[in-house]
């Protein structure tokens, strides 16, 4: 009933190793269909990942089919489909350069066109948790915190697919699988370009206009991007 479920996230979570965006077991990959989720297994090795390995959950947690224990941020990925409307997929990651900025509780600016093709505006990052929400249900929490976020700053989390969680690093979402994959992949990109422009340029900073029409050529509502 959910090998189809189980094959897409077994794949969409090796596929992050062969992208670079994961090492040993941290990191994880989620979907979503029919109100049925799947996700990695916690602390097993990706390489040694099988179809039946990825466990099956409820929008509540409660385990529907599978014989491993889900990941530790399980319940992060469920705060998200719960509070975002038309996303499929989570991701967490430690990417590398992305993670620097969250260690570091910086935004990742829009400097240029490649971050603004991709993502409307800055990739924020959240509060510190309080120690009551790292003691108690601390991956619940984290999920809040990155809703919080984005009700504070009024941001459209299907616009900024992306944020960072102070001290911890990346979560990126998408209507799809593979749109999760590629907005991960873009956020470690516009990381590490990013880090080398401030470095070139601590002052460095885009016209608006610039980024606004990046933007809307390929998302907004006539966009002209690819192929009809």
């Amino acid at each position: 009933m959910y090998e189809e479920l189980r094959k897409k996230v077994r794949e969409g979570n090796q596929r992050l190793v062969q992208l670079g965006l994961v090492n040993l077991t941290f990191g994880n990959l989620s979907a979503i269909d029919c109100e049925v989720i799947g996700i990695k297994p916690s602390g097993v090795d990706y390489s040694l990942l099988k179809d039946e390995d990825i466990v099956v959950l409820n929008k509540n947690g409660e385990l529907i089919n599978g014989n491993k224990k889900p990941s530790l941020d399980t319940f992060t990925h469920l705060e998200l489909y719960n509070s975002f409307n038309g996303i499929g997929a989570v991701i967490h990651t430690h990417s590398k350069y992305a993670t620097c900025f969250a260690q570091a509780k910086k935004p990742i600016t829009c400097l240029g066109t490649t971050h603004a093709d991709h993502f409307n505006g800055d990739i924020p990052i959240t509060r510190d948790l309080t120690d009551e929400e790292i003691t108690h249900d601390y991956e619940k929490n984290t999920g809040k915190v990155i809703v919080e976020t984005f009700n504070k700053q009024e941001i459209n989390p299907l616009e900024i697919p992306a944020c960072l969680v102070a001290n911890h690093g990346p979560f990126v979402w998408g209507r799809t699988i593979e749109e999760a994959i590629e907005n991960a992949v873009i956020l470690e990109l516009i990381s590490k370009m990013n880090l080398h422009t401030l470095d070139l340029n601590p002052l460095a900073k885009i016209n608006p206009i610039l980024r606004k029409a990046h933007y809307e050529r390929k998302h907004g509502k006539n966009a002209y991007y690819g192929q009809v």
